[in-house]
């Protein structure tokens, strides 16, 4: 890999601080960093120099920034670090840290510089340092867009190149000897002559010292952890059921609440009667929220009985009240003035159209819910000092500080967020709904903590799902191959959507209207992505791979119909028109993976291929089914990903796998529909996703050719649909052109 080694002074400055009693090391970028957030409440012989790593006589301990939400973010960010500072990963303590500024997402910039200027360049440069900068201007701590590794991947390392030689050095001048003369390992500074001094013994020594910057990192014959197996830090108690989340989270003194909102999302709560509930055992209170009122109780489940007791009076969703009229609004939005982008127009399409017989389509995609496995769920108590704490598993933890907060009436700064574990998310810890509310309470019930959690149904039916979506295909074939290809494709604003609940006002086109659809590595000569932005339905958030989710499938089912028209192959088409290097060496990897050349799928089987450009990686899919008796089997998937690196082999097969069998599962069972603003499905009875006899074989393949380190976590996900829906036709003869797929086949 072209990757810099050195991390030069102009680039990556070391913030400085020193604390006697220990010393911790991290990375900025740009020359002005932020206040260390680790100083503020330092115990005795606690010492922090910068945000990320810490040393004191109880050992290392880092920040990880990033929220874990199974995906393994602890673990990762762990690794880089552990890598360079020399250190047994299995002895570092991973503590999420206080939100702050500090810990603003870099990475969350490129994807949006690139909608911005699509062209390579100086320009796009610019773009990217821009938006980068606005980025830690506003402190955006969150976590998200599969950005977790590529944010991570210098920074960490080299906080842990730093830290390391800062070590070096304190022990050479206490032993009068020269830096380069001694070494690291597993957590000692060892001098030639066998003397070694444990990092927790220097830390005092180098809580006085300039931190060593212009570090030369490792290089990868030299690394220890990235790109070997690993085991979690976390697997152990995952294993034995000794892991805390959010909701395993106990205060001493604190009560238990449950909601009921109204159920046309968005609709206000006209009047209620509250006496049954009231009455009820365990029952102590009940009090008005946004949207309805919760009901306070001695444990949880009394909080959930008593709000099924009350009688309310409901006001209406600002929303169709049936499904026909959600899809209406997206038909009707194929228009000029609703057009918000239109990123790649290439060629001319038009006259390409109007010379030929035009193969035209119509996909669909629904409404999902995140539906993870925990509840959302937080603890919050206002404190007679004026200050507030926070218990909960966030994504946005400066946002919930923000919101807090503004309900407490306080200052941000005087809200302590103490992160959890996440038990899944997909998305949906973006949110900070359940906290909002909690505060609410709490508010109303000073000094006492309050647990709300919401009931799995609250949850479901509450849930700020996936955009629903339409696209509309058209392309013409010339000489055996597609010549043409124009997709529309309308949704609602996933940005505005989500952000206007945090306040924010984002002006301009929405990038992921159109994400993974116009930016697909296909050198087609007549080429047109057109982004149309449909208002007036329901409340949205971003789903495990936003707009790539239903546009993976839009683009690559269209491309599809069209290669079929063409008369050729899927695969060999593709390659013919792949245009960028790296994405040819993944159809060829996915090619070979599933021995697509030459081999004869039998009867009533069939294979289809789907490779999807999302979040900066190029995943292709091949996906081989058999149709029996009973339904359609999903028999193997096949997959390649670019990733520029692979950090841990063994994380990296987990997510795969975990993005297929979560984008199959939802294409073919799963959606959400609203009848009267409602949402009718409001348990995983109502939202069934694969079933475990359903999970095929999943062989996973990561590629390491590019320069750019990128994270996986979402990619996997847009290509499993279409590389379905294409083997259904192969095996069949059906064309499939809306999810769920389950409305027109059935699954074994």
């Amino acid at each position: 890999m072209g990757r810099a080694r050195t991390i030069a002074r102009r680039t990556f400055l070391i913030g400085s601080a020193a604390i006697a009693g220990g010393v911790a090391f991290g990375v900025w970028r740009y020359k002005t960093p932020y206040a260390n957030p680790l100083e503020p409440g330092l115990a005795e012989g606690e010492a922090a120099l910068t945000p990320y790593v810490k040393i004191d006589a109880q050992g290392v301990t880092l920040i990880t920034p990033r929220a874990d939400k199974g995906q393994g973010a602890y673990q990762v960010q762990a690794a880089l670090i552990a890598e360079e500072l020399d250190v047994d990963i299995a002895e570092i303590k991973a503590d999420p840290g206080p939100p702050s500024a500090a810990y603003w997402n870099g990475a969350l910039s490129e994807e949006i510089a690139e909608f911005s200027v699509p062209a390579g360049g100086a320009m796009r440069q610019v773009a990217e340092t821009g938006v980068s900068a606005m980025s830690k201007f506003i402190g955006l701590q969150i976590t998200g867009g599969s950005t977790t590794v590529p944010d991570a991947w210098d920074k960490l390392r080299a906080a842990g190149a730093s830290a390391r030689e800062t070590l070096k050095q304190a022990a050479a001048e206490e032993w009068g000897l020269a830096a380069s003369e001694l070494k690291t390992e597993n957590g000692r500074v060892i001098a030639p002559d066998g003397r070694e001094r444990a990092y927790t013994e220097l830390a005092p020594r180098v809580a006085g010292m300039e931190p060593v910057q212009d570090v030369a990192l490792r290089p990868p014959e030299a690394w220890r952890y990235i790109g070997k197996p690993m085991q979690r830090l976390d697997i152990a108690r995952k294993s034995t059921g000794t892991m805390t989340y959010g909701i395993d989270v106990e205060v001493e003194g604190m009560v238990h609440a449950a909601v009921l909102l109204n159920p046309a999302q968005g609709g206000v709560l006209r009047s209620y009667d509250s006496s049954e509930a009231e009455a009820m055992r365990g029952v102590t209170g009940v009090v008005p929220v946004t949207g309805g009122v919760a009901v306070i109780a001695d444990n949880t489940w009394r909080a959930f009985q008593g709000a099924d007791a009350i009688e309310a009076e409901w006001g209406a969703a600002q929303m169709p009240e049936t499904m026909e009229g959600h899809w209406q609004i997206l038909s009707e939005s194929f228009t000029a003035e609703a057009q918000d982008s239109q990123p790649r127009d290439d060629g001319d399409v038009e006259a390409a159209l109007s010379g030929g017989d035009p193969v035209e389509a119509e996909y669909r995609a629904p409404y999902l819910a995140h539906a993870p496995l925990e509840p959302i769920n937080a603890i919050v108590r206002i404190n007679e000092d004026g200050t507030v704490d926070v218990w909960t598993g966030t994504q946005i933890p400066r946002f919930v500080q923000n919101n807090v907060g503004a309900i407490a009436g306080i200052d941000a700064s005087d809200v302590r967020v103490h992160a959890q574990m996440i038990g899944g998310s997909f998305g949906h810890r973006l949110e900070d709904e359940v906290v909002k509310h909690a505060a609410e309470i709490a508010v109303q019930m000073k000094g006492t903590p309050v647990k709300l959690t919401y009931k799995r149904e609250m949850d479901m039916t509450h849930d700020f799902p996936r955009q629903i979506a339409m696209a509309r295909a058209r392309g013409t074939v010339r000489d055996g191959h597609v010549e043409s290809y124009d997709l529309g494709i309308a949704m609602p604003s996933v940005t505005v959507s989500q952000m206007g609940r945090q306040g924010l006002s984002v002006p301009g086109p929405d990038s992921q209207i159109v994400a993974g659809a116009w930016e697909q590595p296909f050198a087609i000569p007549n080429h047109r992505v057109t982004g149309y932005r449909a208002e007036g339905l329901a409340p949205i958030s971003s789903w495990r791979s936003v707009g790539a989710s239903s546009n993976g499938f839009f683009y690559n089912a269209g491309l599809d119909e069209l290669i079929e028209a063409a008369g050729a192959d899927p695969m060999e088409e593709r390659l013919r028109l792949v245009s960028d290097p790296l994405a040819r060496a993944v159809l060829e990897a996915v090619a070979e993976m599933s021995g697509w050349e030459g081999a004869k799928m039998g009867e009533g089987k069939g294979r289809g291929v789907a490779l999807t450009r999302s979040f900066g990686v190029y995943c292709a899919e091949v996906i081989e089914v058999s149709d029996t008796e009973d339904g359609i089997m999903i028999d193997k998937v096949h997959v390649a990903a670019e990733v520029g690196r692979v950090v841990d082999p063994v994380n990296f097969e987990n997510q795969v796998a975990g993005g297929v069998v979560f984008g199959l599962g939802h294409a073919m069972n799963c959606e959400i529909t609203y009848e009267g603003g409602a949402a009718q499905q409001e348990n995983f009875y109502s939202y069934e996703g694969m079933r475990l006899r359903q999970c095929p074989q999943i062989m996973v393949r990561g590629l390491e050719n590019g320069d750019a380190v990128r994270g996986i976590g979402e990619p996997p996900v847009p290509p499993a649909a279409p590389a379905l829906a294409g083997a259904i036709f192969a095996a069949t003869g059906q064309r499939l052109r809306q999810m769920p797929f389950n409305k027109f086949v059935d699954f074994a």
